[in-house]
């Protein structure tokens, strides 16, 4: 195997209500574009899908 560095800083944040700033919290990184993976569909059924993309949207990105 050639040597290699891999680099992965996480942040976790934990919280009612933590989703609607996760759109500002990206841009501060200043990302644009993101993937958005999961699973089989409970964030939709749940709305946490839709409050992420608006926060997401908000910001921009």
């Amino acid at each position: 195997m050639q040597p290699f560095t891999y680099y992965n800083p996480t942040r976790i944040e934990f919280g009612r209500g933590k989703e609607n700033d996760i759109g500002k919290m990206i841009a501060e990184q200043g990302i644009k574009r993101l993937l958005l993976v999961y699973g089989t569909g409970s964030i939709k059924k749940n709305g946490l899908y839709d409050r992420v993309i608006q926060s997401l949207t908000e910001a921009g990105i």
